[in-house]
């Protein structure tokens, strides 16, 4: 895996990745910045959180599980120190489909959160409160 980083001026900064997609990052104003695009530590989070997602929506799908949506709502909390390192990262998923089995979209959580997320399973590693939890939503007819 390869990328670059960018400066661009004061504190922004044009990320790319080895797959040519590429994201702004840019810091608060009070920091010197433009708020012209996310923290490197929003950035992180998000991260986790479409690993996860990632996980969760393929393994439900290997299930034959009727899924119509997945949303996952990340809530970070960081230390107050410097660093400023992530002291607890929360998910929680939201998901749809049509007669969706609960017994199968725990265990599609539990898989990614104990076995398939790289992201979130290294930062637990690395001390992290991680944790997960999910609620099952009716599906919307249009």
């Amino acid at each position: 895996m390869n990328a670059r980083i960018k400066w661009v001026e004061n504190v922004m900064f044009v990320a790319e990745s080895g797959t040519g997609h590429a994201i702004v990052l840019d810091g608060a104003i009070e920091s010197g910045g433009k708020n012209l695009g996310m923290r490197p530590m929003e950035l992180m989070a998000l991260g986790v959180g479409s690993c996860s997602s990632y996980d969760v929506v393929t393994i439900l799908k290997k299930s034959r599980q009727d899924i119509t949506s997945c949303e996952a709502e990340v809530t970070a909390e960081r230390v107050d120190t410097t660093p400023a390192t992530f002291e607890s990262i929360h998910l929680h998923f939201k998901v749809a489909g049509k007669n969706l089995n609960e017994k199968q979209v725990e265990r599609a959580v539990e898989l990614s959160a104990d076995k398939y997320c790289s992201a979130s399973i290294m930062l637990k590693n690395a001390g992290v409160k991680v944790t997960h939890d999910f609620e099952i939503l009716p599906v919307v007819v249009e």
